[in-house]
C-alpha cells in the first residue's frame, strides 16, 4: 500500500473509541452502595481525644505527697509515744533509774533492791530470801556512807545490746559522817530494760582519792 497510512478513527469490533470526559470537581463521585445509603456529603473525621498525660502525673505526685505525709506523722507518732514509755534506755530513763534505786538503798526498801539486783528475774524466783538478805546488806552499806545521793548527770552510755547499757553517771552525795558536806562522786550501772521498766542490775561507786 502506498502513502502514508491514514489516521486511526478508534473502529472496533463494538463501534466507535470514544475518550473519557475529563475530570472536574463537579464530577458525581459514586461510592456504592454505602454512598447511596449517607446521602449528601460525609461528616469531617473526629478528632482522636489525646492522652492527659500532664493530669495523670500531677494525680501520681499529690497521692505520693499524701502517703508520704501520713508515713511521716506515723513515724513521729511512734517517736512520741516510744519517748514516753518508762521503759526507753537513754539517758533520761537512766537517770531516774538510777535515782530510783539510790532511793531504795537510802530507805531500805529491799523488794526494790532485790527487783532491780535479779535483773528480771524477780517474778520467777520461788524463794528470794537471800536476795533479799543481799539487798540488805547492800542497804546499809550504803547508808553508812551517805545519808543522801541525788543523781546529777549521766555522763556516758555504752550499749552493749538496745536493751542493755553500762552507764557512767555522776551524783552529788551527803557524807553519813557528821559534819560531813556534800560531795559529787561518779558510779557505774549495768541497766537492763525489760517490761517497761529500766532495772539497775548492778551499782559500783567509783573510788576517790589520790594516789
Amino acid at each position: 500500500m502506498a502513502g502514508p497510512y491514514p489516521p486511526h478513527q478508534g473502529t472496533g469490533a463494538s463501534g466507535p473509541y470514544t475518550p473519557p470526559p475529563a475530570y472536574s470537581p463537579d464530577y458525581p463521585f459514586e461510592a456504592g452502595p454505602a454512598a447511596a445509603a449517607y446521602p449528601g456529603p460525609l461528616p469531617p473525621p473526629v478528632p482522636y481525644p489525646k492522652r492527659r498525660r500532664g493530669r495523670v502525673i500531677a494525680i501520681v505526685v499529690v497521692t505520693l505527697a499524701v502517703i508520704a505525709g501520713v508515713v511521716a506523722a506515723v513515724v513521729f507518732a511512734v517517736r512520741d509515744h516510744t519517748a514516753t514509755q518508762a521503759g526507753v534506755l537513754n539517758s533520761a530513763g537512766a537517770q531516774r533509774a538510777i535515782q530510783g534505786y539510790l532511793d531504795a538503798l537510802s530507805h531500805d526498801d529491799l523488794q526494790a533492791i532485790s527487783r532491780n539486783m535479779l535483773c528480771g528475774l524477780y517474778d520467777g524466783v520461788k524463794d528470794r530470801r537471800a536476795d533479799d538478805a543481799l539487798a540488805k546488806l547492800s542497804s546499809e552499806a550504803f547508808q553508812k556512807q551517805f545519808s543522801g545521793a541525788e543523781v546529777t548527770s549521766v555522763d556516758t552510755m555504752v550499749f552493749s545490746s538496745p536493751n542493755s547499757a553500762q552507764v557512767l553517771f555522776t551524783m552529788r552525795v551527803t557524807s553519813a559522817i557528821r559534819g560531813g558536806g556534800a560531795v559529787e562522786r561518779q558510779g557505774v550501772a549495768q541497766l537492763l530494760s525489760y517490761d517497761n521498766e529500766i532495772l539497775v542490775c548492778s551499782y559500783v561507786l567509783r573510788t576517790a582519792g589520790v594516789f
